[in-house]
């Protein structure tokens, strides 16, 4: 239907004082001050809240910068509000989309929330769009296991029954273990199906041995895999996990004697087990006599060649590692070139000990070259922000700074990104080199590059300041005064050089 021409020019005057009303600071039309607007023109309230949540819709947006405003929610005085933490984060939040990645943000950058987390807990679980899954469950373990919370942890696994899974038992385990309760672990196996509805198989069991045998309960791990063995027979997996829990733990007679046992018992021992025991003896040898390491290592090899296990690229790692730790680096190189006898090539945790060694050994130019075979091998993706920081380091520990900058520019080359640790390393060495500008230069970068370095007033060490030239005193020409003078000393020290001095000790005979 066409609207009159009367009836527009008749609104105009309407929307223009409406419009005045909202955006002026003084109404200029008294008479429509108090006046509510009409319907025509007005939203709805939820209409309008869409509207103004739609601004801030969660794709739009960073996922760090809403992790930052949860966590400044989970960061606040509990009794500074009288609502609960889960009412004001539906207040505040209710229009973003949670996903598991914005939960584990919120939980790394909230260490001090503590059991404020719980209500961060239980507001995720109340939001209608978001699933709880295993893996969400295992974030919240993680974060209270860190604090050592395992009442809070209790709670999270009753809630989650029926969801939990391998992930949720992964950190829950790894956490108990990690605390230093073995006991603990093994009540909680044996009741975890009971209480959290946990599948109690032989992965699970598997699971928790491995935990307790990487951080040195072996001794806890044998004698439930003893107990449960009538309902889960224990295979070679377990056979070697065990061996290598008592070889991380220290005790070499016992993984020996384990080993016995399961070879009379008809297992097969494996390459993990005799390459843990090899590990143990390098370590006790590097602890008591370097000099027996050798030695010690070939009866150990003896042994694979005689069970016949071959040896594995783990073997030879196991050898450099412990001969370039004890400063054997000629020795590791030439293993390193005899590993293709045994069929064996290197990988990136050989390559990385190597270089660090030859850098450690002052051989910077034979360091260099291992990198270039490293990239060349198709390792050069080992070569990470985290390794590149080791080779830094240890350049600067023996003082070669300048081939520390090479260094640090082929890191950039690779495309690996300096962090705060990589930068106040370098800044820090080149200021107690007295090398001020190089410092002020690599400061400027890092603000360039938008890392946030702090300054700070390095020292400048003292072998490195240069010395003041000393001047040299002309020497004057001597009057006749003080040349006869120093003739007269000189006469005197010559006559008193025959005189016959008393020794000492000696006594007057009266």
């Amino acid at each position: 239907m066409k609207i009159p021409r009367s009836s527009t020019t008749s609104l105009s005057p309407f929307l223009r004082n409406l419009l005045r009303r909202h955006f002026s600071s003084s109404p200029p039309y008294p008479h429509l001050s108090h006046s509510k607007p009409s319907p025509f023109f007005s939203l709805p309230s939820s209409l309008s809240s869409k509207f103004f949540s739609s601004l801030s819709d969660p794709i739009q947006q960073d996922t760090h910068t809403i992790a930052q405003s949860l966590s400044s929610e989970l960061l606040k005085d509990p009794n500074a509000d009288p609502l609960s933490l889960p009412q004001r984060l539906d207040l505040s939040f209710s229009h973003i989309t949670l996903t598991p990645t914005l939960v584990q943000t919120t939980l790394d950058i909230s260490p001090g929330a503590g059991r404020t987390a719980l209500g961060f807990h239980k507001w995720v679980s109340s939001r209608p769009n978001f699933n709880l899954s295993d893996q969400t469950f295992s974030y919240f373990v993680d974060y209270f296991g860190r604090r050592k919370d395992f009442k809070a942890i209790h709670e999270v696994l009753v809630d989650g029954r029926g969801i939990l899974g391998s992930k949720t038992l992964d950190s829950a385990i790894d956490r108990l273990v990690r605390a230093g309760r073995p006991t603990q672990v093994v009540s909680f196996f044996e009741k975890m199906n009971q209480d959290y509805g946990f599948v109690r198989d032989r992965d699970s069991l598997k699971l928790v041995v491995s935990k307790l045998c990487e951080h040195g309960f072996a001794s806890y791990a044998e004698k439930m895999v003893k107990d449960l063995a009538n309902e889960f027979f224990p295979d070679e997996y377990i056979c070697d996990v065990l061996i290598k829990g008592w070889c991380v733990d220290g005790k070499l007679e016992e993984a020996k004697r384990l080993a016995g046992e399961m070879q009379r018992g008809g297992f097969d021992i494996g390459s993990v087990a005799y390459n843990s025991i090899l590990d143990c003896v390098c370590k006790l040898c590097r602890k008591k006599d370097p000099f027996r390491l050798q030695s010690e290592a070939e009866k150990v090899l003896i042994d694979m060649d005689v069970a016949g296990v071959p040896r594995n690229v783990e073997t030879f790692n196991v050898l450099i590692t412990s001969l370039c730790k004890i400063r054997k680096t000629e020795d590791a190189l030439n293993l390193f070139d005899r590993m293709g006898e045994w069929g064996c090539y290197p990988n990136e945790t050989t390559f990385l000990v190597l270089i660090k060694s030859l850098y450690q050994a002052a051989r910077i130019g034979e360091g260099d070259e291992m990198i270039d075979r490293m990239k060349s091998a198709g390792f050069g993706d080992a070569l990470d922000k985290k390794a590149y920081y080791e080779f830094l380091k240890i350049l600067c520990g023996i003082e070669r700074i300048d081939h520390a900058l090479s260094v640090f520019a082929k890191m950039k080359e690779d495309g690996c990104k300096p962090g705060i640790k990589t930068y106040d390393l370098l800044m820090g060495k080149l200021c107690a080199h007295g090398k001020l500008d190089k410092a002020n230069a690599l400061y400027k970068e890092a603000e360039s590059n938008e890392v946030p370095v702090a300054p700070k007033a390095y020292k400048l060490d003292p072998r490195f300041v240069k010395k003041p030239m000393m001047v040299k005193k002309e020497k004057k020409r001597e009057t006749l005064p003080e040349k006869m003078a120093r003739k007269r000393r000189r006469l005197k020290k010559i006559r008193l050089s025959f005189v016959k001095k008393p020794k000492k000790g000696m006594r007057r005979s009266f």
